[in-house]
């Protein structure tokens, strides 16, 4: 799937990546775990944010949350635009969604929030879900363009920063742990609708379907999803009652590192590792310095320096898909030298047959997973010996 990806995305995103990732995993987070016992304690759990895990979240959030930067490019020497992009660019712009209509949308569902989730978890106030919905349009739009260079939402980060600031300013005796994790469920949801909408544009944009049919789908989609999405937990819940704990067979493990990261958050910046934070301030210092060269620099040589957007993901997620994008990204360089025009036409359906020919298997594993299906003894055996030859 990622090889897909790569071969969707730019060059300078999938170089970006890379230069991320050598960064973290092959610099920064070896000579850190280096200093255990000194820069943070010994023999932690590896989610523990109280050690390395601290360091990775935090970094990769400096350099996210970054004013956004643009390629460098000269608006005056836009060129003209073709016939089909004329068209495209009409039919997006007839049925556009008024911005009287989209602001008193988000005021209304602002305010039923405000008056409704301080019921249902009563340690988040209301002034603290007023202030996610302030800041909710910024950092929508700060993740819609990090999803649109890289095709990955980073909705989770942000998520987890309103649980670390929302647990802080709770408390621990006023329940801020329970704030916190009802703070992030809350801004996940602002923010990551932003990319997934943002999106839908793009496709009914290339597609020529009207923007408006395209919204109405989401606001249909996601009012389904209200329902199908208890309903779902409902059966899961049913069927295997020890759903979540330790060693069953849905573990939940994402559920042991937000509850951490919420505890984190109400201890305060004093709980984190020595150094992080400023580790932090120095790397968002370099991630705006990186932005004004992109912005300042003439377009020939902007093209040429990463962005801090895409080489912030790598930091937690992870190097594995890395490999992958940029393998993607070679098979697309030498397509292109070989015959430019074909690479042009079919790298895009090329790429979207590796993503959704993976994609497509999720469904049977997870109906072949919940009948208990297991591989064939032959499989398991390999498997077995494999595990065994590799240590």
């Amino acid at each position: 799937m990622y090889v897909g990806v790569g071969i969707i995305c730019p060059y300078l995103i999938n170089v970006s990546l890379l230069l991320g990732a050598i960064l973290s995993w092959g610099i920064m987070w070896p000579l850190i775990e280096k200093q255990e016992g000194h820069w943070y304690k010994s023999g932690l759990e590896p989610n523990s944010f109280h050690g390395i895990e601290g360091y990775r979240l935090k970094n990769k959030d400096s350099r996210t949350n970054l004013p956004v930067a643009t390629d460098g490019s000269n608006p005056d020497g836009v060129q003209a635009l073709s016939f089909d992009d004329r068209r495209r660019m009409q039919v997006f712009m007839k049925d556009q969604i008024p911005t009287w209509l989209a602001v008193k949308g988000y005021v209304s569902i602002a305010a039923v929030a405000t008056i409704v989730l301080p019921h249902i978890f009563e340690p988040l106030q209301w002034y603290h879900v007023v202030v996610i919905y302030l800041f909710g349009p910024a950092l929508a739009f700060c993740n819609a363009y990090g999803s649109g260079l890289t095709d990955w939402s980073l909705a989770s980060t942000y998520g987890k920063l309103a649980t670390f600031v929302i647990g802080a300013w709770a408390g621990q005796s006023q329940g801020g742990v329970v704030a916190g994790l009802a703070a992030c469920g809350l801004m996940m949801n602002v923010v990551a609708i932003a990319s997934d909408l943002m999106q839908d544009f793009k496709t009914g944009y290339l597609t020529l379907a009207s923007p408006l049919s395209m919204f109405m789908s989401q606001v249909i989609g996601t009012a389904m999803g209200c329902v199908i999405a208890p309903c779902v937990f409902w059966i899961f819940y049913s069927a295997f009652p020890d759903i979540g704990k330790q060693g069953s067979e849905y573990p939940a493990p994402y559920a042991i590192i937000y509850r951490n990261l919420a505890i984190l958050g109400v201890e305060g910046f004093g709980s984190l590792p020595k150094h992080c934070l400023s580790l932090c301030y120095g790397l968002f210092a370099a991630s705006i310095l990186i932005n004004v060269a992109r912005d300042t620099v003439p377009k020939k040589w902007a093209r040429f320096i990463p962005i801090p957007m895409a080489m912030a993901i790598p930091f937690y997620i992870g190097t594995s898909y890395v490999i992958d994008m940029c393998v993607g990204s070679l098979i697309l360089f030498i397509a292109e030298r070989r015959n430019k025009e074909q690479a042009d036409g079919f790298g895009p359906a090329v790429a979207c047959g590796l993503i959704y020919g993976e994609g497509m298997w999720y469904l049977p594993m997870s109906i072949l997973a919940l009948a208990k299906v297991r591989p064939p003894d032959w499989h398991a055996v390999f498997d077995e010996k494999y595990k065994c030859n590799n240590g």
